[in-house]
């Protein structure tokens, strides 16, 4: 495991998104908590955080570049793009896919519906230009304690990662969802 600052991270933003683009998995900084990513289009690199998080079949989030990708990748009711106005921010919205190809199979393998992200958070900027959408799921194993800074760092999710990107301890919850692939908006709190 390699821990890098921000500042570290950023001097060397090119090969560290060349890295996540061919599959590597890693921690990085949310505007809420850490979260645990890879290339969502990537299937090997999904699996492998399938396997750290002992998660089988429940989706996962993405942080997604824009929301322009979402709404070429989702479908965005009215409803919807209220909420879009809302991203950057700490909200994870479920919308149904277009088409399945926009991200691995292994992300959400039972379902048509795709948690998407766009952080308030400098990471995302990084999505932004890698123009790939980033899984985003709690650092931790499934119903374990999620990562607020290193101190809770689970030992075992520490071994299996490629890189933490660290920027000290994380005040945040997970991010809220919002259900909006039914007619009925339903915003669930954690």
């Amino acid at each position: 495991m390699n821990i890098v600052t921000k500042k570290e991270f950023l001097d060397n933003k090119s090969s560290y998104i060349k890295k996540i683009k061919v599959g590597a998995v890693f921690i990085y900084p949310t505007d809420t908590i850490y979260g645990l990513g890879c290339n969502a289009t990537n299937s090997k690199a999904v699996k492998r955080i399938r396997k750290i998080k002992q998660r089988d079949t429940a989706p996962f989030s993405v942080a997604v570049p824009s929301k322009k990708w979402i709404k070429d990748n989702c479908i965005v009711s009215k409803e919807a793009e209220k909420w879009l106005k809302k991203l950057p921010g700490p909200y994870t919205l479920l919308l149904k896919l277009k088409s399945k190809k926009a991200v691995a199979t292994a992300v959400n393998p039972k379902t048509d519906i795709l948690g998407v992200r766009i952080p308030n958070n400098w990471f995302s900027k990084i999505v932004k230009e890698a123009n790939i959408p980033i899984v985003s799921t709690s650092a931790n194993i499934t119903k374990k304690q999620h990562m607020t800074s290193l101190k809770d760092l689970n030992k075992t999710v520490a071994k299996q990662v490629d890189f933490i990107i660290y920027e000290g301890k994380k005040q945040g919850k997970p991010s809220e969802i919002v259900m909006l692939y039914e007619k009925k908006v339903k915003v669930i709190q954690r």
